[in-house]
């Protein structure tokens, strides 16, 4: 959960002006479509385009693709949102994958994923399956790091740091790295 945010580097420079405040990141993350997952596969990197939901902690998804392999034998990732055509901007998170099985863990996550998405996909064994026969593992991303810009902002490109559960992300600032505190909410 993010306990900080600091100006990030663009160009070799840190961006000059205050960061963004996380809500700005969540909102982007949660509205999201697509996602672009980009794993290390055993011949280099390997980019897919999945659908998922972004809940408290991290990126939920499905797949069958070879991101299943790759995260067994590299548990490292990123994950990057689509563009709005009308809007110049990138959130990227940098985490950690791993496969889940648990079935009551996988319900509320398949519910909230069937809302969006106008599905009717179910926990299995394995992870998911749904009534087309559509059916994968279901992996969860936890971040350790959220990158986010905006052309419009450039001057407050902004990097969020995982830690301790956290629900105090506003716009307090500075343009060194700021201790966000402690609360019993979860901040992802």
């Amino acid at each position: 959960m993010p306990t900080s945010a600091e100006s990030a580097f663009m160009f070799d420079r840190r961006a000059p002006g205050q960061p963004l405040p996380w809500e700005w990141a969540r909102q982007r993350l949660v509205a999201a479509r697509n996602y672009w997952v980009a794993t290390v596969g055993a011949h280099g990197p390997h980019v897919r385009p999945v659908w998922g939901v972004w809940r408290a902690e991290g990126l939920w998804f499905s797949t069958a693709n070879p991101a299943v392999a790759n995260a067994l034998r590299d548990p490292r990732v990123s994950v990057h949102l689509e563009s709005p055509a009308d809007a110049d901007e990138a959130v990227i998170v940098e985490g950690d994958l791993s496969r889940v099985r648990e079935t009551e863990q996988l319900a509320p996550v398949l519910a909230e994923y069937n809302a969006k998405y106008g599905t009717d996909a179910e926990p299995t064994a394995e992870g998911m399956r749904d009534s087309q026969g559509a059916e994968g593992a279901m992996l969860l991303v936890r971040p350790r790091i959220v990158l986010g810009w905006s052309v419009d902002a450039l001057d407050r490109a902004t990097r969020w740091r995982a830690g301790p559960e956290t629900s105090d992300l506003d716009d307090r600032g500075g343009d060194a790295a700021r201790d966000l505190g402690d609360s019993d909410e979860v901040a992802w």
